[in-house]
C-alpha cells in the first residue's frame, strides 16, 4: 500500500533544537548527543517530519511541563482538544 502521508510537524520553543535538527553539521560540542536524535535528523532530512518555532508562552506542551494559570490552562487545553468532564 503505497499511501503517501503528509509531514508531520512538531512545534519547538528552542530555536537551537531545531537548527540542529535540520542543519546536518556536527560539531565537536554536539557529539554527546544520544543516537535518538540522528534519527530525528534522517526523518527531517527524508522529508517526514518538519520543524516549526513557536514562541515559549505560546507553546501548549507547557500544560504537561509547567503549573499555568486558569487562562493559559484553558486556553492551551482548547488547542490541544482536551475535554474534562
Amino acid at each position: 500500500m503505497r499511501y503517501m502521508f503528509s509531514p508531520i510537524h512538531i512545534n519547538g520553543d528552542n530555536q537551537g533544537s531545531i537548527f540542529m535538527s535540520s542543519n546536518l553539521v556536527t560539531e565537536s560540542w554536539n557529539k554527546h548527543i544520544d543516537i535518538c536524535f540522528h534519527a530525528i535528523c534522517d526523518f527531517v532530512a527524508q522529508g517526514k517530519v518538519k520543524l516549526f518555532y513557536i514562541e515559549g508562552n505560546k507553546n501548549p506542551a507547557d500544560l504537561f511541563t509547567k503549573n499555568l494559570g486558569l487562562v493559559k490552562f484553558w486556553k492551551f487545553r482548547d488547542q490541544l482538544g482536551l475535554i474534562f468532564n
